[in-house]
């Protein structure tokens, strides 16, 4: 039997602002950690740590992950797109400040939005959210074209954006075939299993054939880093996002997420002291003003859902 809800509650909000407060954190600490371990393998050890901990957490809720209920395509496609985000993610910090690239990954909303009508007709936005739509990727668009007239990561922060909006993509590719296939009904634990076991195994794979060199005499600081990355970051709020995805309508939680470029940017200006310019700002002020107008009501009429009172989130 489905529990999908129709709208957004208290533990939905709550828990979708936890998740964009850890991850705006986690793309300064990747950046902090790409000093000492090189992209593709600090993405990989991650990714197979995290993996590692959903199989034991599973094991201990008693959670089924190796029947066969046909999400196995799914699974590796899932997984591979989670694969070629993460390293676009890892690789174009290098090129790119934390602050830009996390405003830059969250054009994912936009893309689920506009594909979620293909495999789920029930969650067509409206005018008012594609409006709101309209107005995050204006301004995500400007700040954009500050890589090209002014740079103020290196000549090449371009490719460092460039490499983040790709990530943007393929994020809303994984979203989008989670509920266009048998995953959609599967344990978010399986889920996000084959997502971090086959871009773990992808990951380090591509980094062996790049010939990458990572060490394991990290400084204490890189390893409390790769932590928070893999235990807080990868296992539990990857896990949280997955059953809110199940849960909740996809676009409602997306265009929620959008929150994550506020937390990113504030995060890169305070810790690593990166510059907040005025395109940014502006950025990260439209991708706050599309939230509000993706996540504003429908009508009564047009939605006979809210015939009934729902609960209101506190």
């Amino acid at each position: 039997m489905s529990d999908r809800k129709t709208h957004l509650d208290g533990l939905a909000v709550a828990s979708l602002l936890l998740c964009c407060a850890l991850w705006g954190l986690g793309q300064v600490a990747t950046k902090l950690t790409l000093a000492e371990v090189p992209p593709l393998a600090q993405a990989a050890f991650r990714s197979l740590g995290a993996a590692v901990l959903v199989a034991l957490y599973a094991r201990w809720r008693g959670i089924a992950l190796t029947q066969h209920d046909g999400t196995l395509r799914g699974g590796l496609l899932a997984g591979t797109l989670f694969a070629a985000e993460f390293a676009c993610i890892f690789i174009g910090l290098q090129f790119t400040s934390a602050s830009r690239m996390v405003v830059f990954i969250y054009l994912a909303p936009f893309i689920v939005a506009l594909g979620m009508p293909l495999v789920a007709r029930t969650e067509r936005p409206t005018g008012l959210q594609l409006a709101g739509l309209l107005v995050a990727f204006s301004g995500v668009a400007w700040a954009f074209a500050e890589g090209f007239v002014a740079p103020r990561a290196g000549q090449r922060q371009w490719l460092g954006d460039a490499l983040g909006v790709a990530a943007a993509v393929l994020w809303a590719s994984t979203t989008l075939t989670i509920r266009a296939t048998r995953l959609s009904s599967a344990a978010p634990e399986k889920t996000l299993l084959y997502q971090l076991l086959v871009s773990g195994l992808a990951l380090g794979l591509a980094s062996l054939l790049v010939g990458e060199k990572p060490t394991l005499q990290v400084g204490v600081g890189t390893a409390w880093l790769l932590f928070f990355q893999t235990v807080v970051v990868c296992f539990a709020s990857y896990l949280l996002w997955f059953w809110l995805v199940r849960h909740y309508p996809a676009t409602s939680v997306s265009s929620f997420t959008l929150l994550t470029p506020i937390f990113g940017l504030f995060a890169g200006v305070l810790l690593l002291n990166e510059p907040l310019t005025l395109r940014l700002g502006a950025a990260a002020g439209a991708v706050a003003l599309g939230i509000a107008l993706v996540n504003r009501p429908r009508p009564a009429a047009l939605s006979p859902a809210r015939q009934v009172p729902a609960p209101k989130a506190s």
